[in-house]
């Protein structure tokens, strides 16, 4: 019984002798936690919302995506061998600065359908990739319009006074054609929305330089009902408005199901 009570005498000595965290000590402790937050959202993933209906029914308006920025970023020597670094493929989807210097600074979010060397028409709607037409189960077609001639037998229509043909991709574009086909030049890709009726893309603004992707999007850490022209709302009154209904209807107008959906 003696025996028991030194030891737990001890004990309680030993923890009463433990040092106190000092208030530098845990000012360092949350400084090094904050620095490393700061570099993954900087270097590793980014948050993005999506704010438009061009790749529904697999992104839709309100999307909160978290998107990988070294998977497709440059190899590099002090981190390469503990990072997946894989080069850009045909299905992947991709977040990238648009090309067009007229939206310089805006990120969009679209489907690699031609990596460089691959030869692109569409006919009827229909994609055909180095001769063969693409099974692709993922597109929206409700909003198809078969008169749209441009948009669905690319590039064999010539572009036309249609203001949401980039003038400079409508200058630049003959110089890609070969035999009907769009050919995909080096250190480029071509992509298109999957709510293929209503995307703006690849054909009306032309080709992704690889420098301007950002990364991959993983998956849907929260979705919420957006309004489609929420985007175009930029006010401050209009933010603080919505901000109000985000809280007032966080439960009711979140979409559960879509909560950390893998995106594909």
């Amino acid at each position: 019984m003696e025996r028991l009570a030194k030891k737990e005498k001890k004990a309680k000595e030993e923890v009463e002798e433990k040092p106190r965290e000092t208030t530098v000590e845990f000012l360092a402790s949350l400084c090094a936690v904050l620095v490393t937050g700061l570099f993954i959202i900087t270097f590793i993933v980014q948050a993005f919302e999506i704010p438009s209906s061009s790749m529904e029914d697999t992104l839709l308006i309100g999307d909160h995506v978290f998107v990988n920025r070294i998977s497709f970023a440059p190899k590099s020597s002090w981190i390469g061998p503990i990072i997946p670094y894989r080069n850009v493929n045909r299905g992947n989807i991709v977040v990238f600065l648009h090309p067009d210097p007229q939206y310089a600074g805006t990120y969009v979010v679209k489907r690699i359908i031609g990596i460089p060397g691959d030869h692109i028409h569409l006919r009827n709607g229909v994609v055909y990739r180095n001769g063969q037409a693409l099974d692709e189960p993922y597109i929206l077609h409700d909003r198809d319009d078969p008169t749209d001639s441009y948009r669905n037998s690319f590039p064999a229509v010539p572009p036309d006074s249609d203001p949401n043909i980039s003038p400079i991709w409508q200058t630049q574009l003959p110089s890609y054609i070969q035999d009907g086909d769009l050919v995909v030049p080096p250190g480029h890709y071509f992509a298109m929305g999957d709510h293929r009726g209503v995307s703006l893309d690849s054909r009306y603004w032309g080709f992704i330089p690889k420098e301007n992707i950002i990364g991959r999007p993983m998956f849907i850490y929260w979705s919420f009902e957006t309004p489609g022209d929420e985007y175009t709302r930029t006010s401050i009154g209009d933010r603080v408005g919505f901000l109000g209904h985000v809280v007032l209807h966080f439960f009711d107008e979140t979409r559960w199901k879509r909560t950390f959906r893998i995106i594909r």
